[in-house]
């Protein structure tokens, strides 16, 4: 009787485990297999961050330049404190309720996080305003071409709801005192979640990056690595 439990047990387990292994299989694979194999980093142009907490990604872009002036869409006035209103702007996509439910690690429940990776239902833009990134574990630059940055600024554009050409903000929704989250018009499922929008903004833009890339390991591998920490003389 018990060797029959454990049998039917085993199966069942398997039976469960195998969407998330083949999940995972297919991640490994979109991540390793490039698109734009033969991107070379400009050597001038417009200098980008790529900006992680580990497990979400952001585009980092200045707030303006001669390409695009992101003030009148995002302006300073949706943040909470316009002091931090800074001279560039990070810009992400996420799931509307996880965003909403967990503006802490610890109020992540297995309710919400099973529901962003199933998908469905609203989504939002996140904007946070930076002062002068620099380079770090967290943030990676790279520097795009004049073209290359303004067919970025085309996709990170396409994400937003407009009204009267401005974002449609969240007021008082942010996490901070400088960011603010804003209605979007794109679709998440487990095929396009947060770090896929990331790297298919990277392969819109003509970067080098995989082909499919669900989790922020997927972005950041690729990225320059991190500078070396200084080392203080004896």
């Amino acid at each position: 009787m018990w060797k029959l439990i454990l049998r039917r047990g085993a199966k069942l387990l398997a039976l469960l485990l195998a969407p998330v292994a083949a999940y995972l299989l297919a991640a490994l694979a979109g991540t390793l297999l490039p698109t734009n194999r033969d991107w070379q980093e400009a050597k001038q142009g417009v200098t980008i961050f790529i900006e992680t907490n580990g497990v979400h990604t952001w585009v980092v872009v200045p707030t303006v330049n001669a390409e695009m002036d992101w003030r009148p869409m995002l302006p300073a006035e949706h943040i909470r404190d316009q002091r931090y209103a800074g001279n560039y702007v990070a810009i992400g996509f996420g799931n509307r309720d996880f965003y909403l439910n967990t503006p802490t690690w610890g109020d992540l429940s297995l309710k919400t996080a099973a529901a962003a990776l199933i998908g469905g239902g609203p989504t939002l833009m996140h904007v946070i305003h930076e002062w002068n990134p620099t380079p770090n574990e967290y943030q990676r630059p790279i520097r795009l071409s004049r073209d290359q940055y303004r067919r970025l600024v085309r996709y990170l554009n396409a994400g937003f709801a407009l009204r009267d050409g401005k974002a449609i903000p969240l007021i008082g929704r942010g996490y901070g005192p400088s960011d603010v989250f804003y209605e979007s018009r794109l679709s998440y499922n487990f095929g396009n979640t947060c770090n896929e929008w990331t790297g298919e903004a990277l392969r819109a833009a003509g970067v080098k990056a995989g082909v499919w890339t669900p989790f922020a390991q997927s972005i950041m591998w690729r990225m320059p690595p991190a500078p070396e920490p200084a080392v203080s003389p004896p």
